[in-house]
């Protein structure tokens, strides 16, 4: 289970259509499976944490053979595959992908969602730490998210970071580009890309500003 909800984050508001209900802070769904041999019983807290139960109708006491990884056979098969078709239903449709954590990576986002109304777009089936932002007019690229080692920089340092890769004017880089907190874009045209690492080495102001103009760049690209 903890793999299906793995770098989520769930939308409350997307619970309550699927059929949650909602019990101080709790959300709460049951299901009958498996020709009602069973109820499934989901719960999601204020937190986002999933917890999971299944009980036997007959006994009423609860099974847990599904989550034993020992566990073989074609009845313990049938009731995994279900229970695992159901959360992952559950995710696709009451979840989002959460891959960026630092708190400056989540103001970018939030920002970028309001101003623009754009949404993170995971592009690549292998490299699923990698998004982008674009226009929806000219679908143009204005900023990317991603995560990696901070040695692709040249820095002396296996730390894995967020970055954020911003389109800039040709004229800008050189003066732009200091190598503490603005490098050259990475795995991007070094020409028109800056890279900066989201740590807060840049406010947030000026982090927004560069977001903006690179907004307006891509629509001229």
């Amino acid at each position: 289970m903890n793999e299906i909800f793995k770098n989520t984050k769930v939308n409350f508001e997307k619970l309550i259509k699927y059929g949650f209900c909602k019990v101080n802070n709790l959300y709460n769904y049951s299901k009958n499976i498996l020709e009602n041999q069973f109820l499934l019983k989901v719960t999601v807290d204020f937190k986002g944490d999933v917890s999971t139960q299944i009980i036997d109708n007959n006994s009423n006491e609860e099974y847990i053979l599904h989550l034993l990884k020992d566990s073989t056979g074609e009845f313990v098969g049938s009731v995994r595959k279900e229970y695992e078709k159901i959360l992952t239903d559950i995710k696709e449709k009451c979840f989002e992908k959460n891959i960026f954590k630092s708190l400056q990576a989540q103001a970018v986002i939030e920002y970028i969602k309001n101003k623009y109304n754009d949404e993170l777009e995971f592009l690549w089936e292998k490299f699923p730490n990698n998004a982008i932002f674009r226009r929806k007019d000219n679908k143009k690229w204005y900023a990317a998210l991603l995560t990696i080692p901070l040695n692709k920089l040249k820095i002396k340092s296996n730390e894995m970071v967020e970055i954020i890769d911003i389109k800039v004017s040709e004229e800008q880089i050189n003066e732009l580009i200091d190598n503490k907190i603005i490098y050259e874009g990475y795995h991007m045209n070094k020409k028109h890309w800056i890279t900066i690492v989201l740590n807060n080495s840049m406010p947030d102001e000026k982090l927004f500003e560069l977001i903006d103009k690179s907004y307006q760049l891509a629509k001229q690209s």
